[in-house]
Formats: structure tokens, C-alpha cells, sequence
């Protein structure tokens, strides 16, 4: 199909209020009225900034038990990990018994 088709075609306009594809028996409605306000006008990250510091704060911290106790438990078992390995390969480890490596 190519594109000069589509004008021809039987889709309903703007103005036009058609019931089904094709119906040609229905006359254009009047006094409709359409507002629109221009792209450069809408300001649409007016108070981007400050609105997130308030609201990423108030949703941050909502979470913050989600993420926060998982992250501290992972801490601490890779801390005592590495304070068990530096252990188990020192001299104190070696005399108290300890050779599995």
C-alpha cells in the first residue's frame, strides 16, 4: 500500500464523528472546541530537583530496611571471613593445631 492511500482511506478525522468505517451519511459536528498548550510552555521539569530531594528521600528511606540489613549481614560475614582467614594463616593458628587451609 503505498502511503498517498492512506488520505483516501475512510479513517475518521478529527472534526468527524463516524459510528462505523465507511458510514459517508454523517454530517461533521460543530462547535467542538480543542485546547492544547505548546511544548515550551508545559515547564516540565519545573522543580525537578527539589521536588526529588523530598520525595527520593521519602521513598529511599521506605526501602532503606530492604537493602540496608542484607547489605550489613554480608558485611559482617565478609569481614569475619577475612579476620578467620589471616587467622588460619599465622603462626598462632599453626601452633594452636589448626592446618587445614
Amino acid at each position: 500500500m503505498r502511503p498517498t492511500d492512506i488520505r483516501r482511506s475512510d479513517m475518521p478525522g478529527p472534526k468527524v464523528y463516524n459510528l462505523w468505517w465507511g458510514d459517508r451519511g454523517v454530517q461533521k459536528q460543530k462547535g467542538i472546541v480543542t485546547y492544547s498548550l505548546s511544548p515550551f510552555r508545559q515547564r516540565a521539569a519545573h522543580n525537578m530537583i527539589t521536588n526529588w530531594i523530598f520525595n527520593g528521600y521519602r521513598r529511599l528511606s521506605s526501602q532503606a530496611v530492604y537493602w540496608v540489613i542484607p547489605f550489613a549481614m554480608g558485611y559482617a560475614t565478609y569481614s569475619w571471613a577475612k579476620r578467620y582467614d589471616a587467622w588460619q594463616n599465622s603462626k598462632a593458628a599453626h601452633v594452636a593445631g589448626h592446618h587445614e587451609h
